[in-house]
């Protein structure tokens, strides 16, 4: 399994546990935006443990680190906190979007605040050092997605993402902390022929922020890269569809085919380019794939079939990313993808003939069976009173968040099984 997955699995997980407490804080009053300022002062309180820590602590007495490694986990747990209430609450906002990002930002400031003046106080430089570099890398992380978001390109994931760092400092200030208690706060260990120590008992918070100095700059590195290959992509001129009637083709995001459906109403089927994509091409069994706006990523559709040609009759449709961003590589949906964005389940209800629903809608039925035309299987929907045979699905995005996406509307392209011609119907939501 993938870090990703993981890291998914662990926070859907960690969420199963705190939506009783998030519900409560829901229905005794409490907004995301209270809880994003609970956060913050949480993480002043952070800094002034460590500050007190370094003028009034001496340099073997590690209780100071010990509870601000605590109360750094506590605080985290509001940063989870705050997406839940409003997600669960229905009290998503553009501005509680940027309110949280920005209080986010001086929260994890003043959390290095507090560590780097402990550091200096008590002489440790190189921890100082790296502590410094971490919040570098820190800051950049943040800053570089946010700048290629608003060139309008997708630029997440890495390593070193604010839960990790906020989980690593809170765990290893911690365990600093309480194993002081008992190797002392100035354990010390030498290798023979080294005429310095090559532990001590600070090393349980330095060194994790070492590894967080590293990894945190390679994270900020990675994603400009990222974004570069996404920019030179989207520079590059429109290509025209196929003779084939193929189209061309983008990405999908986290949570899509939730917003995909919901609340959505007819509008006007005249289609409108927005940007130009890479087509996706050489994939045989193709029933459809999905796109959208802003990033190239596509998430294609195909026929499961084994090397005999035979279906496949437990899992009939595979779904699959083409990372154009990534030099094209292909690769397998992760776990919040498949369970609650573009997966499908499929139900046989009849000889070649199955109902497929996405992961995280159902009112819309789709269905794959064999067309009489050609004997082969395609994906059937009827939209606007019109039975289409399914090829493209389109998603306009235009600003909004990563959570609550502005989306302008949706489009389907298809052959209309009566007329036999190409049709796109736009959904406006």
């Amino acid at each position: 399994m993938e870090f990703s997955s993981i890291r998914t699995a662990l926070q859907l997980g960690i969420y199963k546990i705190i939506n009783p407490f998030v519900r409560l804080l829901i229905k005794v009053g409490f907004t995301p935006n209270a809880v994003t300022l609970t956060g913050l002062l949480l993480n002043i309180g952070v800094a002034i443990i460590f500050i007190v820590g370094g003028e009034e602590g001496n340099r073997g007495d590690l209780r100071y680190v010990g509870w601000g490694g605590a109360l750094i986990l506590f605080a985290g747990l509001f940063d989870m906190l705050d997406g839940q209430v409003a997600r669960l609450g229905n009290m998503k906002s553009d501005y509680g979007a940027l309110f949280d990002s920005v209080l986010d930002r001086y929260s994890e400031l003043f959390t290095f605040l507090g560590i780097c003046y402990y550091l200096v106080a008590h002489h440790y430089l190189l921890g100082s050092l790296f502590a410094f570099i971490a919040l570098i890398g820190s800051m950049m992380v943040s800053y570089t997605r946010a700048r290629a978001e608003g060139l309008g390109i997708e630029c997440k994931g890495g390593l070193m993402q604010r839960p990790e760092r906020v989980v690593l400092m809170g765990v290893s200030a911690l365990a600093c902390g309480v194993s002081s208690a008992y190797l002392g706060g100035d354990y010390k260990v030498y290798v023979p022929g080294l005429p310095f120590h090559v532990f001590e008992t600070m090393s349980i918070l330095t060194f994790p922020i070492t590894v967080m100095a590293v990894l945190s700059n390679i994270t900020a590195v990675s994603r400009l890269l990222q974004a570069k290959k996404a920019l030179e992509i989207k520079s590059q001129p429109a290509v025209q569809p196929s003779a084939t009637g193929k189209k061309l083709t983008a990405t999908t995001g986290a949570l899509l085919i939730g917003l995909l459906f919901n609340n959505a109403e007819l509008a006007s089927a005249t289609p409108q380019p927005s940007m130009g994509f890479p087509v996706p091409t050489g994939i045989i069994n193709q029933l459809f794939y999905l796109q959208r706006d802003p990033n190239i990523n596509t998430v294609i559709y195909q026929l499961n079939v084994n090397n005999a040609g035979k279906l496949d009759e437990e899992e009939p449709v595979k779904v699959f990313w083409i990372r154009y961003a990534e030099q094209g590589e292909r690769k397998d949906l992760n776990f919040i993808q498949r369970k609650f964005a573009y997966g499908l389940s499929a139900k046989k209800i009849a000889p070649d003939k199955y109902e497929l629903k996405f992961a995280a809608y159902d009112k819309v039925r789709f269905f794959l069976m064999k067309s009489t035309a050609d004997n082969a299987f395609h994906v059937y929907t009827t939209i606007a009173n019109k039975q289409i045979i399914l090829s493209r699905v389109y998603l306009r995005i235009e600003g909004g968040t990563f959570w609550v996406p502005n989306v302008k509307y949706i489009e389907f392209k298809g052959l209309n099984t009566a007329t036999r011609e190409q049709v796109i119907e736009r959904v406006a939501v």
